[in-house]
């Protein structure tokens, strides 16, 4: 065991090892419990703080794992951030961290690996494989939150029980800039208080992060009464003393000349602010440094750029907001850490926290004070201007008759009330935060017990959970862009995106796009194709939008515009990426044949093996139980009609093909899953005893590919004919029949299967389908429920993976 300490862990992090950690930072790693907030000023290393000290906890030192590991914290460390454009920062600072200590990995690997949860096809399955390692998830509020409450953003639906169950199962939640976060915060607290009162698999935390943080903000209705026993961790005088530059940094602020009025709502009005205000910029910017301009909204920060771009034709000036892909915002983020001289960021609030740069020089646009706060603290961020007015802070007044979206008049009168009596806006010199907590909707029990049915509604849409997460506007969406004719399912159904891709926008702006006239599709997983949006059905937040290249909309430059027509520039992109839609059955394809019965034993190996490195014990032989039956219905002959599709196939009933090809079975929608449930039923249940710990086995064996989870009917395109007008339900019939099968120590009887529990209250087979999912739900909570479901699905994962490899469990 290594006894290195902290002091010595923190300094190999840093490439330089350049300063030693502050006092606090030491106090955080080194304490035996953890604090509910973090009350740090700004650019005095929070994120370094809370990564640091969860690594050092977890026993992770220079290496390798060489000390014990503190049990009270969490494997996984979750990074919710309220701007995209602090993801990848974060990310890039955090991997280099873990790459100076040589702990840096891939999953699978048994180091520290770290993951991006943006949307797109990377990452949505690499890190949930591996729940028994130590690993870093970095994402938006609004893609993880909506996770969280089983709806996941940007992501497969039959993919949301898995994230939701790894992201409130051992983990480790941090809330940067919770002053930013709007409704979020007041769901972070609310799903922290479900967390302490449902069953857990694994015990999770929250930890908050700002440096404008009011206790009373996470008083909300559920966890109110844990508030009093919160521990906030603050500075002490020998952190001020070591950060005494930063903290004492001189800052002289002024009212500028310039300011938005009732007139910049019109075209004309508009124009005239964006000119004067460049003049004002161009006229204070100091050669050989840097200026930073600040405003609230993207189509105004464009303009801004545009126009300040036209004055200086030979200078490398940035434009940084959250509406562009990847691939530019790498290059900007590139652009932007290197050291620059002379140079103009014009940004929106996306800048305001986490971003570690410095001006010399400050344009900002009136604000609410706490987040005014945060973009002082982009101007002389280390006191490296220390003569008197070396740094300079320019307000931009919005009057009150003006627009002030995407913020309240309200908050913007109390913040200029602030500063009119303010001639220095360093750290030591800014008045205290006294903003009311958000006003936003409230996640109750009920709606996340309700959200844990993951089956859109008849009308074919979903719970809309945009109101928990963002208050001050709708959560947006993702876009990219293809080329092809007028169809996107012809000659093939376009590939799902990739992250490079994805370009995030407004609700406002995708409808506004929409109402223009260009055509823009979204993905319909029951019958896998694009559909086109209609007047009837507009843009919902958490979509994910195919748009045609010509239509435009997209500049490498500016980011997504609305009306842009120039046509954009397409990623390259693979082309066979698998939508996942509901007959998907893409994991039975494979190059080598896997015999059913040897199929079911490895998979319930794998689960006993994943069992006991995730300690679940309470029901693990409910899920050993269920991974032994996961895949019995593969032996109906419609599905095995479809493995024994092509000559190629070896004789006997078989779990996985090696026919070339989609497979597309016999009856739309056939869910083998649901003939598995219903074989373990009818040899196990008794309707006149109930048993939840059989029920509980059913549940995970039909709920392991994430299609039939808490009801049961029949789908929407079951069109074809069933005999004698029988019960259906997901391609399986009423009166179908598997055949006899040995496996693994484990028989299964010849069955005739029944679907009376799809029909409301008690029946021929006892209690429904749907009373009996709800009473799991009781009895074991969401997040438990989530849990074990996962393990099963995880155990499926990893015998198919291993099967398939040469000297593996397949067959042949």
């Amino acid at each position: 065991m290594s006894n290195e300490s902290y002091a010595d862990l923190f300094c190999a992090a840093f490439s330089q090892g350049e300063r030693a950690p502050y006092p606090y930072q030491e106090r955080l790693a080194c304490s035996s419990t953890w604090p509910e907030m973090l009350d740090i000023p700004t650019g005095m290393g929070k994120t370094a703080a809370v990564t640091m000290a969860w690594l050092y906890k977890r026993g992770w030192r220079r290496g390798g794992r060489n000390a014990s590991i503190d049990e009270a914290t969490p494997r996984r460390l979750v990074w919710c951030l309220p701007m995209r454009v602090l993801v990848e920062q974060t990310q890039k600072n955090i991997r280099g961290w873990l790459r100076n200590l040589n702990i840096l990995g891939d999953p699978g690997e048994g180091k520290v690996s770290v993951h991006l949860l943006m949307g797109g096809e990377p990452d949505l399955k690499t890190w949930a494989e591996h729940p028994e390692e130590d690993m870093v998830l970095i994402g938006t509020q609004d893609m993880l939150l909506s996770r969280a409450m089983m709806r996941g953003y940007g992501m497969s639906r039959y993919q949301w029980p898995i994230h939701f169950a790894l992201l409130h199962n051992d983990c480790l939640w941090a809330f940067d800039e919770v002053q930013l976060m709007g409704a979020g915060l007041t769901a972070s607290a609310q799903l922290e208080a479900f967390r302490r009162k449902f069953l857990i698999a694994k015990s999770s935390r929250s930890i908050w992060l700002s440096a404008t943080l009011r206790r009373d903000w996470l008083g909300t209705v559920d966890l109110a009464d844990y508030l009093p026993d919160f521990n906030t961790l603050g500075l002490t005088d020998a952190d001020r003393a070591q950060a005494a530059e930063r903290l004492d940094a001189q800052k002289a602020l002024h009212c500028a000349d310039v300011s938005l009025a009732a007139e910049g709502n019109r075209k004309d009005g508009m124009k005239a602010y964006i000119e004067e205000l460049s003049r004002a910029i161009l006229k204070e910017h100091i050669p050989d440094s840097q200026t930073l301009v600040i405003l609230n909204r993207v189509d105004r920060a464009q303009q801004l750029f545009q126009q300040i771009q036209r004055a200086r034709t030979e200078h490398d000036d940035l434009l940084i907001h959250a509406r562009f892909r990847p691939i530019e915002r790498r290059r900007q983020n590139d652009k932007l850490s290197a050291s620059a001289t002379d140079r103009i960021i014009v940004a929106t609030q996306a800048i305001e926290a986490g971003v570690d740069i410095s001006s010399r020089t400050l344009f900002t646009e009136l604000a609410p004070w706490s987040s005014l706060v945060q973009r002082f603290g982009r101007c002389n961020r280390y006191g490296e201007h220390k003569a008197d007015n070396a740094a300079q802070v320019f307000w931009i007044d919005i009057e009150d008759d003006a627009d002030t979206l995407p913020y309240e008049s309200e908050a913007l009168q109390l913040a200029r009330k602030k500063l009119v009596g303010l001639d220095d806006v360093g750290p030591g010199k800014l008045p205290s935060i006294d903003e009311e907590p958000p006003i936003s909707a409230v996640l109750r029990r009920k709606d996340l017990l309700d959200l844990f049915n993951t089956d859109p509604d008849l009308s074919g849409f979903d719970v809309d959970v945009s109101d928990y997460i963002r208050d001050k506007d709708a959560p947006g969406l993702q876009v990219f862009w293809r080329d092809f004719d007028l169809d996107p399912n012809k000659p093939e159904a376009q590939p799902a995106p990739e992250r490079d891709e994805l370009c995030p926008v407004s609700l406002h702006q995708a409808r506004n796009f929409v109402k223009s006239g260009r055509r823009a599709w979204y993905l319909d997983n029951l019958v896998q194709k694009w559909q086109s949006l209609s007047p009837s059905s507009p843009p919902r937040s958490g979509m994910t939008l195919l748009l045609a290249a010509t239509d435009g909309g997209y500049d490498e430059i500016l980011g997504f515009i609305s009306d842009g027509e120039k046509e954009v520039s397409v990623v390259e992109h693979e082309q066979d990426h698998q939508h996942g839609g509901y007959g998907d059955d893409g994991r039975s394809r494979t190059k080598i044949p896997v015999l059913l019965a040897d199929h079911l034993g490895n998979v319930a190996g794998e689960a006993r093996s994943l069992c006991d490195v995730v300690q679940e014990n309470a029901n693990a032989d409910e899920v050993v139980r269920a991974a032994h039956w996961h895949d019995v219905g593969k032996a109906h002959e419609v599905f095995q009609q479809s493995m024994h599709r092509c000559p190629e196939t070896p004789d006997g009933i078989l779990a996985k093909s090696n026919c070339p090809g989609p497979i597309k079975h016999s009856r739309p929608c056939f869910r083998h899953e649901l003939a598995s449930a219903l074989a373990w039923l009818a040899q196990h249940d008794d309707p006149n005893k109930p048993d939840s710990s059989i029920d509980l086995v059913a549940y995970l064996v039909a709920a392991h590919h994430g299609k039939v989870r808490m009801s049961l009917r029949a789908m929407p395109n079951e069109t074809q004919p069933v005999p004698n007008d029988v019960r259906f339900a997901r391609g399986v019939w009423e009166g179908d029949r598997l055949p006899a099968l040995s496996f693994d120590g484990e028989q299964t009887n010849e069955v005739e299967l029944k679907l009376a529990l799809m029909e409301l209250g008690e029946g021929e087979q006892g209690r429904s389908w749907a009373a009996r999912t709800l009473g799991l739900l009781e009895e074991h909570g969401p997040f438990r429920l989530a849990w074990l479901e996962t393990l099963v699905r995880l155990a499926d994962w990893r015998a198919s993976a291993v099967e398939q490899t040469p000297g593996g469990m397949g067959h042949g």
